[in-house]
């Protein structure tokens, strides 16, 4: 009879149908679940794209964070040379360059109802010291994490809650890539190089934080639930270790 071929094709037939996630809540999900992306890193990334997340960082201007620093901490940013006057000492300048955030590298965690993100972002400085011509490169890299969690209000409706956003300390790495640097700067680079590491962190932060909250703040909170309980059941056991960065290897960010 044909019946054992009848129900071969069938078996071969449901087989062959993709898995689909129980009441998928948000285009694309299972796509994300099968690349092992998570679709709250995707909605964060666009909406940092969306927000020129990149342009407000690289025109941050942290000249007076600096000199703020610098009264506190002799041999910073044209303050290493008493000779010097002031009129050249201001001369000075710092600069944002080749901004990149690593939108595609974003790692999610879950527990319940809360979850954090974890971007890594990395740029280039440009310093033009006030007592010499010669441009010094170097870069600058660190990783962002923000926390979220639901809770609920006295009439049982969940609200979403932004917990702590801040760079992560061990994640703040600050590097000299001009490798031809005159003896009399050196003490000078390695007290810039410890003024950044203080002074970028809680100013990216300014930047990256409050559009994170904005972006996840516009979505329904029954839809984030269903993201974050979906998420959650599909999170990997571990998460892969990330590459050294191309700063934390002493070379530009290409």
């Amino acid at each position: 009879t044909m019946c054992p071929l009848w129900r071969l094709l069938i078996l071969l037939g449901l087989l062959a149908l993709p898995l689909a996630p129980h009441k998928q809540p948000w285009p694309g999900l299972a796509q994300a679940h099968r690349d092992n992306k998570s679709t709250l890193a995707r909605i964060i990334a666009q909406g940092l794209i969306k927000h020129n997340a990149e342009s407000r960082i690289q025109n941050i201007h942290f000249g007076d964070r600096l000199n703020a620093l610098a009264q506190v901490a002799p041999g910073m940013v044209g303050w290493l040379i008493s000779g010097r006057k002031h009129q050249q000492q201001q001369e000075s300048s710092i600069n944002i360059t080749n901004m990149q955030l690593d939108y595609g590298g974003t790692q999610m965690s879950f527990h319940k109802e809360w979850f954090s993100a974890n971007i890594s972002l990395e740029f280039g400085l440009e310093l033009k010291p006030p007592f010499d011509n010669n441009i010094i490169k170097m870069c600058a890299h660190m990783s962002i994490v923000v926390e979220f969690w639901l809770e609920k209000d006295e009439f049982g409706r969940r609200d979403l809650v932004t917990g702590k956003c801040d760079a992560e300390p061990s994640s703040v790495h600050v590097a000299v890539l001009t490798e031809a640097i005159p003896l009399k700067m050196k003490q000078f680079l390695h007290n810039l190089k410890d003024n950044l590491q203080k002074v970028l962190p809680q100013l990216v932060e300014s930047q990256v934080c409050p559009l994170i909250g904005e972006i996840l703040g516009q979505l329904d909170v029954k839809l984030l639930k269903s993201l974050i309980e979906q998420e959650a059941a599909y999170e990997p056991t571990h998460h892969e270790p990330s590459q050294p960065s191309a700063c934390q290897a002493g070379a530009p960010p290409s």
